[in-house]
């Protein structure tokens, strides 16, 4: 499946189901099993803009460094995943 998420960066993802399983009744909630990466921030401009944001707050001489991590307002490593945020937030998602 495909997906696109914020039309004016044009984010496009490819969603592969590798298994389905039967409902459980006692799982009411949609749950992430595994995940890689931080999810790049909003407005950051698209693939390109990501690309150039990563460098900038991944190498301290980049002339945009500081820029970039005022931005951002906080730490941020682009290989983090945190699967209890991920299953925070699908926690709204009702089945």
């Amino acid at each position: 499946m495909n997906y696109v998420y914020d039309f004016g960066d044009n984010w496009q993802h490819r969603i592969k189901v590798e298994k389905t399983l039967m409902p459980d009744p006692q799982l009411k909630l949609s749950l992430c099993v595994a995940g890689a990466n931080a999810t790049p921030p909003d407005d950051c401009g698209g693939v390109y803009g990501y690309l150039d944001f990563v460098a900038a707050v991944s190498d301290p001489t980049h002339p945009e460094h500081a820029e970039m991590c005022e931005w951002i307002g906080r730490p941020w490593d682009p290989a983090a995943f945190d699967i209890a945020n991920a299953n925070f937030w699908l926690n709204d998602i009702k089945l």
